[in-house]
């Protein structure tokens, strides 16, 4: 089963990253990069100050930190266990492909689907009830991960379970917020 899964994983990422066209390398590479998406965190940040206290909002920044932190070292002890290849340094597939990064490191799981959709769902879960419409803040993980295709450095399967953990991830970093500080900024709200 393991081998047509990985198979199936191979084959599915050669035609993905097959469809790259030239001429939207760039916007890609652009995509792919974490300070391209530093906006759309200080929108976070001022999502959260705007429907919260200052002091709970705080809280809230400093759980979404405290959460990549432990999705990060996660995903990097995972990556180091697993020891699985990128695309782009598979001499099996290397050839086949459109590399338009070239990192060393392993690639199972996606680091970047894992933060990306931790970030994301835990930014949703706290502000969902105050806009409808922040379901749309998914636009972005779907981007960056499709990135990663794109430019050769990790397969289909490596995204989904990355995405899956960070979305279990935030999850629970949402119901230790729930149980642990929530209940700390109910005792100390000024009467």
């Amino acid at each position: 089963m393991l081998k047509e899964i990985l198979e199936w994983d191979r084959e599915t990422f050669i035609y993905l990253n097959s469809l790259g066209i030239e001429q939207y390398d760039v916007f890609w590479s652009t995509v792919t990069k974490i300070p391209t998406w530093i906006p759309l965190f200080l929108l976070f940040g001022f999502l959260f100050f705007k429907k919260y206290t200052k002091r709970e909002a705080l809280f809230m920044i400093l759980t979404v930190l405290i959460m990549v932190f432990f999705v990060v070292t996660l995903t990097d002890l995972t990556k180091e266990v697993v020891a699985r290849l990128r695309p782009n340094n598979d001499v099996e597939i290397n050839t086949l492909i459109r590399i338009l990064r070239s990192p060393t490191g392993y690639s199972f799981f996606s680091g970047h689907a894992s933060s990306s959709f931790s970030i994301t769902t835990l930014v949703f879960l706290f502000l969902r009830k105050h806009f409808k419409w922040s379901i749309v803040f998914y636009i972005w993980p779907f981007l960056f991960v499709t990135s990663r295709i794109y430019v050769g450095v990790h397969f289909p399967v490596d995204i989904i379970v990355g995405a899956l953990v960070g979305m279990f991830s935030a999850w629970l970093f949402y119901r230790l917020y729930q149980r642990l500080i929530l209940p700390y900024l109910a005792l100390n709200r000024p009467l």
